[in-house]
């Protein structure tokens, strides 16, 4: 990781010409958007430099940095070997933070919900569609008076977020797994659709006895009840920074490229991984000046790995900054 970033800012000084004004371009992903908003107001009141981030999910994001309309993109969900050999020029995956995916109700006389792999998947599988159902008031005894129907809300745009929870489900169930699988996008059994991580939360917010999946920052912000999920090893986990931090205790390749979904680790919230920037490693491309170029690498190889401000527990909690001891050696420039 640390020579491809390096590639990047060597390949600025292939780039001519003069930028008229400073403006940074990026779209994508709704997972870190809390963190992002945070991160480039600090970056444009100290560097008087604007990154206009739209968050418009992660299957924008990518192809938005594949049709090079943007400086980066950003995704929850890795470019596949295939889609990424389709760009006109070597693109570069930047880990910034971990994140973890919580499974939010609302349900009126319920709290502290818990969920095994096998439940989570076939509430979304639609198999399961009371709250009282037998098999959830086996380990949610306070469930047994809820004669109420279990709605759904997914993600109706190419999300990042879903390719991290539909990951998940095709581990654990295999049902899920040869008849939805896996992506940023799936044809959903059951539920009602929104866009975005804002639009599941909303729509879970409004309507009482429903379930989502939304990133966990989203949940803190709205104040939403979060399950408490089974993990690989039996422990019942709660989402937040420290189990989603544990989910990467395990081998990263070079190029970060790597789902982390039910972990081996014994203390990991299981529906947890990697967003990442995307950035071409020229700059060189589409009549940029050099001034962009360097501008994009100014941000994302300098001040995003060393002197990005941590992240408000309040907002980010599931966010290890990007100088996390375990992503540092990946982020160095």
């Amino acid at each position: 990781m640390k020579k491809t970033i390096s590639a990047l800012l060597i390949g600025l000084t292939a780039v001519t010409g003069v930028m008229a004004e400073t403006e940074i371009l990026g779209a994508g992903a709704t997972f870190p958007y809390p963190l992002y908003s945070k991160m480039f107001n600090e970056y444009y009141a100290k560097k008087q430099v604007k990154v206009n981030y739209q968050s418009i999910g992660s299957g924008g994001g990518v192809k938005q940095i594949m049709s090079e309309t943007v400086d980066f993109g950003a995704t929850d969900g890795f470019i596949e070997d295939a889609p990424l050999k389709e760009a006109k020029r070597p693109l570069v995956h930047i880990p910034t933070c971990l994140g973890a995916v919580s499974v939010s109700y609302n349900v009126q006389g319920l709290s502290n919900l818990k969920l095994t792999p096998a439940l989570v998947a076939d509430i979304f599988l639609g198999k399961i569609t009371k709250w009282n159902d037998a098999k959830i008031v086996a380990i949610n005894p306070s469930a047994k008076v809820l004669d109420k129907k279990i709605l759904v809300v997914h993600r109706s745009d190419g999300s990042g977020t879903t390719s991290i929870f539909t990951d998940y489900l095709a581990k654990v169930s295999p049902e899920w797994k040869t008849s939805v699988g896996a992506g940023k996008s799936v044809s959903w059994p059951t539920g009602l659709g929104a866009k975005g991580n804002e639009g599941v939360s909303g729509l879970v917010k409004q309507m009482p006895g429903s379930i989502g999946y939304i990133e966990i920052a989203y949940a803190r912000q709205n104040k939403m009840a979060v399950a408490t999920i089974q993990n690989k090893a039996g422990n019942w986990i709660v989402p937040d920074l420290a189990s989603a931090a544990s989910a990467a205790a395990i081998k990263i390749p070079d190029d970060t490229r790597i789902n982390l979904t039910d972990s081996d680790a014994k203390n990991a919230y299981p529906i947890a991984g990697f967003t990442w920037i995307v950035v071409y490693k020229d700059q060189n491309y589409g009549g940029r000046s050099k001034a962009q170029g360097q501008e994009v690498a100014k941000l994302l190889g300098g001040w995003f790995m060393k002197e990005a401000p941590m992240p408000n527990p309040s907002i980010t909690a599931s966010c290890p900054q990007t100088r996390s001891p375990r992503l540092k050696r990946f982020l160095r420039v």
